[in-house]
């Protein structure tokens, strides 16, 4: 083991179990009730804790790791296909955060399944949206744990053993601390991110002699790396308008960036999160896929995509700032992960559990206590129990979740907000067809030259969701409560 670059790692674990029991003890303490502070911290984020939260909610081992691999391999055209995603914070909160937070304060809303319950006051809603979420976190979260594990091994750890230790780490944070760990932990993890793709951009470009040199030997390896649509076209207009649905737009349906749009403070915190996610979300995607696609003319000869900016980092930093810069990456994947976890658990506790099992539990603290700390660790050992036996390639299982999950929930949220005429039946008919259409053209996509499945998903779900809504009436309760 490199005990020198080990030595940033541990400090930066450490740090975030301290976090991790000041939550808790916060817990102790509030007059809130247990459910409202443990998965929504009792709507009290800041302008800068909200933007660090959604951003480093969003951004994960796919963008740290998956995403700079697949640079790496195909060049600059993978890295203008990232920035596509530049605009995710402006979008999340700039469409769904004022409306959402105003809604949700309303019908007391701790979870994305409470607003769909009170919205469409149908049971078969929430429980295909709860089973839905809990399919797809898991793939999005076993992404996560592979990502950290990775990490480790980059610093002579065992790849089992690493997959324990940062599985021990983030489930316990997460377990005790619930959503104000989960978005404390955010804000510093989203500092440490900043600095940390810092210190390795600026490493390789001093590593490989500057930027001019850098392109020289890139254009030697291969010529079409410096171009938009990278080595062999890889990066087609198909590709690049699915990645504009996927990434982009569809980030409004995904369960754990909206949930943000709950548990700020006030409006002047949004506005303030607007501006700083913006522009850290750009820095983060700019400067870590920037120097996956660099690192092919300071370091050539890597293979495995995902071990590229490990590799990059042990190899071209000095110890002590490869220490810090891994635990940028690490950052990214717990940030996310303990969001997806939390979430995960919410929707068995509270949207199953309290909202249809046993509603008396609500009223119980200590009862739902116990409970959330055992479900929400026991979806860590059953991730941890996937990862064990890695599939490669983290960037498209992280797509697949992050398809699957806009499948089902970005036309129910939105119309559920913005459309008055919305009903449970167009909400179903959306959720339903959403799962079986986007897995079966998972399965068949080269039938769609190019097209990632989410993009034909988007438009049948819709239609879907207009003919069902058209085809019966909508609550005139649930529609007062969300309006007026």
């Amino acid at each position: 083991m490199n005990f020198q670059v080990a030595i940033p790692i541990v400090l930066y674990l450490a740090i975030v179990f301290y976090i991790g029991y000041l939550a808790n003890r916060s817990i102790a303490k509030t007059k809130a009730s247990f459910l409202n502070e443990y998965f929504i911290g009792n709507r009290s984020m800041g302008g800068f804790v909200l933007a660090m939260t959604l951003v480093a909610t969003y951004v994960s081992a796919s963008s740290f790791i998956g995403g700079p691999g697949m640079a790496y391999k195909v060049g600059l055209g993978w890295v203008l296909l990232a920035m596509v995603q530049v605009p995710t914070a402006y979008l999340t909160l700039g469409f769904l955060g004022k409306k959402f937070a105003i809604v949700a304060r309303k019908i007391n809303a701790i979870t994305i399944n409470d607003f769909l319950r009170v919205r469409y006051e149908n049971a078969a809603v929430v429980v295909i949206a709860s089973v839905s979420l809990l399919i797809f976190f898991t793939a999005a979260i076993v992404a996560q744990f592979i990502g950290g594990a990775r990490l480790f091994e980059a610093i002579g750890v065992p790849y089992k053993v690493g997959l324990f230790i940062f599985a021990l780490t983030v489930v316990f944070y997460t377990a005790i601390g619930g959503f104000r760990a989960v978005v404390l932990t955010d804000a510093f993890q989203g500092i440490v991110m900043v600095c940390g793709t810092f210190a390795l951009l600026f490493g390789i470009i001093r590593a490989g002699g500057g930027m001019e040199a850098i392109s020289a030997r890139i254009m030697a390896q291969d010529p079409a790396l410096l171009t938009p649509f990278g080595a062999g076209g890889f990066v087609t207009k198909p590709f690049i308008l699915s990645f504009w649905i996927l990434v982009c737009l569809g980030v409004i349906g995904l369960p754990h960036t909206a949930v943000r749009c709950m548990g700020y403070k006030d409006s002047r915190s949004m506005h303030r999160a607007i501006v700083i996610g913006t522009f850290v979300t750009g820095f983060l995607m700019l400067g870590m896929h920037l120097a996956g696609a660099l690192g092919r003319g300071a370091l050539p000869g890597i293979e495995v995509v995902d071990s590229v900016i490990p590799t990059l980092t042990i190899k071209i930093l000095p110890p002590i700032f490869a220490g810090i810069f891994l635990a940028g990456p690490m950052a990214s994947i717990m940030s996310t992960v303990d969001s997806q976890l939390l979430l995960a658990s919410a929707a068995i506790i509270n949207d199953l559990y309290v909202g249809y099992i046993n509603p008396d539990a609500a009223h119980n603290d200590s009862k739902v206590r116990r409970i959330s700390f055992i479900v929400t660790a026991l979806i860590g050992v059953i991730v941890f129990l996937v990862a064990l036996n890695p599939p490669s390639l983290i960037v498209w299982i992280n797509l697949f979740a992050f398809g699957g999950l806009e499948a089902v929930f970005f036309w129910p949220i939105v119309m559920g907000l913005y459309w008055k005429r919305a009903t449970a039946s167009g909400a179903l008919a959306s959720m339903i067809v959403g799962v079986v259409f986007f897995i079966l053209l998972s399965q068949y996509s080269s039938i769609l030259h190019g097209v990632h499945p989410i993009v034909p998903t988007f438009v049948v779900t819709f239609v879907a969701f207009v003919i069902g809504s058209y085809m019966s009436r909508p609550s005139v309760d649930a529609v007062k409560k969300v309006w007026e």
